[in-house]
Order: structure tokens, then sequence, then C-alpha cells
């Protein structure tokens, strides 16, 4: 009978040392490719160049809409007066419509346009953060991540904008990212250690 208790014991001990393995295994951390994205210095080219795109190419082209729509209904209703074929006039009518809703909708079709566009020169700046981020996962093996709007802060959580800034050897990051999360690197680190210069917390900006 003690030999039984004592098996039960012992299995009891396995399995909560189990549980207690798997709870330190399972990793959960913050991260968010567009937000890092935007904290890095070269950043704000992008928006500028973003500008210059909105002011310039995004409003020659609305021009354009306007003058071919009025182009468009003129020649409508010159042709609808002059009596011409009803081909010709559905023709044009059906152009003038194109015309009509590219301006009725200019706001969602700009507003893609642009997002598009940032994409588009903002591509080195997701490389170079993609591939930080990736050498980070590799070290640090997390199970979960999370994005910073997904959770309720003061949850314990690793801040992977930190350990991806010093992977990007950057010196400072905004305050909002800095303040999701811990330090991962703060906890390995042994009592009394300095951690090196390239590893050090960004600073606040």
């Amino acid at each position: 009978m003690k030999k039984v208790i004592f098996s039960m014991l012992v299995l009891s001990a396995v399995m909560f040392a189990g549980e207690d393995v798997k709870a330190q295994q399972f990793k959960v951390a913050v991260f968010d490719i567009d937000y890092m994205v935007q904290a890095m210095p070269g950043y704000a080219a992008v928006d500028s160049l973003l500008q210059i795109y909105q002011q310039d190419s995004l409003t020659t082209e609305y021009n354009i809409y306007q003058s071919e729509y009025q182009r468009l209904d003129s020649t409508f209703k010159s042709d609808s007066a002059a009596g011409k074929a009803k081909a010709i006039l559905d023709y044009t009518a059906g152009k003038r419509q194109e015309m009509a809703m590219n301006l009725v909708y200019w706001q969602q079709i700009a507003q893609r346009k642009s997002e598009a566009k940032r994409g588009q020169l903002a591509q080195p700046l997701y490389v170079q953060v993609a591939n930080a981020y990736q050498k980070v996962l590799e070290t640090k093996k997390y199970a979960l991540i999370l994005k910073p709007q997904t959770y309720e802060f003061g949850f314990p959580i690793d801040n992977l904008f930190i350990s991806v800034a010093k992977e990007l050897k950057l010196t400072s990051l905004p305050q909002e990212l800095l303040q999701v999360g811990d330090d991962p690197d703060a906890k390995t680190a042994p009592a009394g250690t300095k951690p090196p210069a390239t590893g050090a917390k960004p600073k606040t900006n």
C-alpha cells in the first residue's frame, strides 16, 4: 500500500513539473511590423514622398477625370442634338458614366492609391524590419506574438519592439512602443551585468 501511495505521489510530482515546464516554455511577446516600420528613421522620407505623390500625381489625375467628364458631357449633348446614331450616343454616355463614377468615389480611389504608393515607398524598410524580426524570433522562440491593440496593458509580455530595435541598431523608439511590454533582454541578463553598448535599450524620443 505504501508503495502505491508513493508511486502516486511521484506521478503527481512529475505531472506538476511537466505543467511548470510547459508554462515556462509558452513565451508571449508583442510586436507589429507596421508600427516598427513607422518608427524607423527613414520613414519620414516615405511620408514626404507620399505627400508629393498626393499633391502632384493624384491631383493631376483628379483634374483629368473632371475635364474628361466635361468633354464627354459636351460631346454627348452635341451628338444628341445632331441626331447621331444610338450606338455612338450609348458609347459616349458609357464613358461619361465611367468618369462620373471616378469623381463620385474619388476619395476611396485616392486612399487606395495612396496606400499602395506608401507600401511601395516603404518596401525597403519593411525588408529591413522583417529580417531583424526573423533573427530575433530565431533566438527567442516565442509561442505567441500579439499586436499591441489585442491585449490589456499590464499583462506580463515581452516587448519585441525593443529587441528588433536593438537588432536594427536603433538608438531610440517612440515612447508608446516602449510601454507595451517588458524588455526581453533585461529578464535574461545576469544580475549586476551591464548590457553591451549595441544592446542597450533604445532611448525614448
